[in-house]
């Protein structure tokens, strides 16, 4: 197999800035109105009375996953414009889709053949996948061919990009008929399901609400003044004792969310790690959200973000989002209650960073670049406000580090490079001022893991080499130095790999041997210490498969068929767990290596049949570099076309090059370990010149090994 174009991440681990959503991602309508201008008096009804409900005091504040829940649900967006001159959906209305939380369908046969309600419905859950989706039934019944009342587009299901998979969607839905739930229970689905909490919580705060206003329109005026003075004073009594009670309790949240998680991080025991934060949420769970503190408000955001990071090293990508978004909605409050406050905002870019780098792992660059260089601001508003901090100057320098990972995914390989080595002077000066900082030291370490990889990319081995050395003997002494952090021997597993990768293809496989093998020590010198981390088991499972596919070069048979097998079942487990882009690319490898060593046992058949397998793995990545994927489908191909000719079928085997050659892009920048590819399929497509003129470049950059 071709190790040059195995792809390894080599992202920031577990321990690196994150941060909340960018200013343009926020919401101006609580809701749009959508429906048939035959349905205009419900809808005048219904629009009127989402305005002027009142959301319970005690709900007020609170923070669900459909962000922090308003006094009033004002404003709901109605457009009171006939549509049938036009051809399309006006800018007016595409905007509020856009800006609007939820949709609300008036439900009705009329809207059911209504070809504006539809486009409306198709339109908004284009822009918001995730969308809340409200349908609010006036007239007909779900589901009757005489009298369906539901649009085609609300019962379609979309796809995280926002494209009709074909299977039936299932909408919240609200009957407003009087044979169904009544206008008032009807209203009440219809706003629990825009604030994203439970109908009961919703009608029991609604029915209190009604029953005190009775009381008190009934109630004596007398009598409720000598009521209202005893309870003033047991009010003021009581006050006092929550308010002692409180600061004992927070200052124990305080204690939990600082000195116990720094305690607990380094162990990487996810269970206690999840157990913390679930006592933190569970304390403010009995707390009036619109009520707490400033300080109350961030150690909620924090335990948020402690418990969706364990929820992204436990491979539960969506959980781990919507725990981020959670967080991300009362920092982002915070920072609206004092905008100059740079713990603030450092609390807020925090969520910010993780919401970019789940996206970049999904393959969703356009929504990573957006949180990165939101990011980028907020750090550099934070060093501005004190610049003589020194973790704010860190987190500049991590912005800078961010923007330098979306020009490499640009391939503006050079940009990357020096984006990277700018940061890299900033880091080892801060680092150097406070040696003693274990996070300092983390993120200069995997800093030079990014700037390897540059290097490695715009085609300078030897200094990517020296740089993958410094890095894994840094990460040694700081594992010397702090035995007990796992961070340090995780960020070891992507180092040792990378270097053995680069000596394999500048030296020979034999070469990085060591390294590799060093790789997949640590990684099995991890796992027992927490079998719930999918995040190591990745990089075990892309350790074991180098290294597998390094010995099958070698001639090692029996050696690469124990490690692949190792390797297999890791990422069998992790894809389990995380079956999202981030992770594919493990299988194509393990279905690719599994051929080839069927091949070398002489079972032609079998190792056709796991190539076109594998081939069939690599059309199905979408990473965040969508180039880098074609290149997988040209290694698939060019694997098909090798067995085809050891099995004697010539043309077959030309046919399969040449398909793997049509996926290569032109024109377009080139990894060394893409250009190899690219002169192997000259080669075997009888360009002989062409694949020399490559090679020759190969030899110059320093990458000297052979076909």
């Amino acid at each position: 197999m071709n190790k040059w174009t195995r792809r390894v991440e080599l992202s920031r681990a577990s321990a690196g800035p994150a941060a909340g959503e960018t200013a343009s991602l926020a919401h101006h309508y609580f809701a749009f109105l959508s429906y048939s201008h035959a349905d205009s008096n419900e809808a005048d009804w219904l629009h009127r009375e989402l305005e002027r409900f009142r959301i319970p005091s005690t709900l007020a504040g609170r923070l669900t996953a459909n962000g922090v829940i308003p006094k009033r649900l004002s404003p709901i967006f109605r457009d009171r414009h006939e549509l049938a001159a036009s051809d399309d959906l006006t800018e007016e209305i595409r905007v509020a889709l856009t800006a609007s939380r939820c949709l609300i369908v008036l439900c009705s046969p009329a809207a059911a053949k209504s070809r504006w309600t539809n486009e409306e419905i198709e339109y908004f859950k284009r822009v918001h996948p995730d969308g809340c989706v409200i349908a609010a039934i006036v007239a007909g019944a779900p589901g009757r061919e005489d009298e369906d009342c539901f649009p085609e587009a609300l019962t379609q299901q979309y796809d995280r990009r926002g494209r009709p998979t074909g299977r039936r969607a299932e909408p919240l839905a609200a009957d407003l008929r009087d044979a169904g739930d009544g206008k008032r229970l009807g209203l009440l689905k219809v706003i629990a399901g825009i604030l994203g909490v439970g109908l009961d919580d919703l009608v029991q705060r609604d029915q209190l609400r009604r029953q005190r206003r009775m009381a008190a329109i009934t109630g004596g005026s007398f009598l409720g003044m000598l009521v209202a003075t005893g309870l003033a004073v047991t009010a003021i009594q009581a006050r006092d004792a929550a308010r002692d009670q409180r600061r004992e309790a927070e200052g124990l949240v305080a204690f939990m969310l600082g000195d116990l998680k720094d305690k607990l991080e380094p162990i990487g025991r996810l269970d206690a790690l999840d157990g913390v934060g679930s006592k933190v949420l569970d304390y403010y769970s009995k707390q009036d959200t619109s009520q707490l503190s400033d300080a109350g408000l961030l150690q909620r955001s924090r335990a948020l973000s402690l418990m969706a990071q364990v929820a992204y090293l436990r491979g539960d990508m969506p959980k781990a989002q919507q725990l981020y978004r959670q967080a991300m909605a009362g920092t982002a409050e915070a920072v609206a209650r004092d905008p100059q406050d740079a713990q603030r905002l450092y609390d807020h870019a925090q969520n910010v960073f993780w919401i970019g780098e789940l996206a970049r792992k999904q393959g969703q660059m356009a929504e990573a670049e957006v949180a990165y260089r939101e990011y980028k601001r907020l750090a550099d508003q934070m060093a501005a406000i004190e610049p003589d901090n020194l973790r704010w100057r860190m987190e500049s320098a991590y912005g800078d580090v961010n923007v330098g990972i979306v020009y490499r995914n640009e391939r503006r390989f050079a940009d990357a490079a020096r984006q990277f080595s700018g940061a890299l002077a900033v880091m080892e000066r801060v680092a150097s001022i406070d040696p003693k900082n274990a996070e300092y030291q983390t993120s200069l370490a995997n800093l030079l893991g990014w700037t390897a990889d540059a290097e490695r990319d715009r085609g300078f081995p030897d200094q990517a080499i020296q740089i993958r050395q410094r890095q894994i003997e840094f990460l040694q002494q700081l594992t010397a130095g702090y035995p007990a952090n796992v961070d340090f021997r995780v960020r070891q597993i992507p180092a040792h790999e990378g270097l053995g990768i680069l000596l394999s293809s500048t030296r020979g496989p034999e070469s990085g041997l060591e390294q590799l093998r060093l790789a997949v020590a640590e990684a099995d010198h991890l796992i027992p210490i927490e079998p719930e981390n999918s995040y190591w088991k990745g990089l075990a499972a892309q350790a074991q498969l180098d290294l597998a596919g390094t010995l099958l070069e070698l001639g090692q048979v029996a050696d690469a068929r124990t490690y692949a097998g190792g390797g297999c079942d890791l990422a069998a487990q992790v894809l389990s767990r995380d079956p999202g882009p981030a992770w594919r690319h493990l299988r194509t490898t393990c279905l690719m290596i599994r051929s080839e060593l069927a091949s070398k046992a002489g079972s032609g058949p079998e190792a056709m049949a796991l190539a076109q397998q594998a081939l069939a793995a690599a059309r199905n990545e979408s990473s965040s570099d969508p180039v880098a994927d074609r290149y997988a489908i040209a290694d698939a191909y060019r694997l098909v076309g090798d067995i085809r000719q050891r099995m004697g079928d010539r043309r077959a085997a030309e046919t399969a090059w040449a398909a793997a050659f049509a996926q290569l892009p032109p024109n377009m920048a080139e990894r060394p370990s893409e250009m190899h590819q690219r002169a192997g399929l000259l080669q075997r497509l009888g360009r002989g010149g062409e694949a020399r003129t490559l090679t020759e470049s190969l030899k110059k950059m320093g990458y000297g090994r052979k076909e």
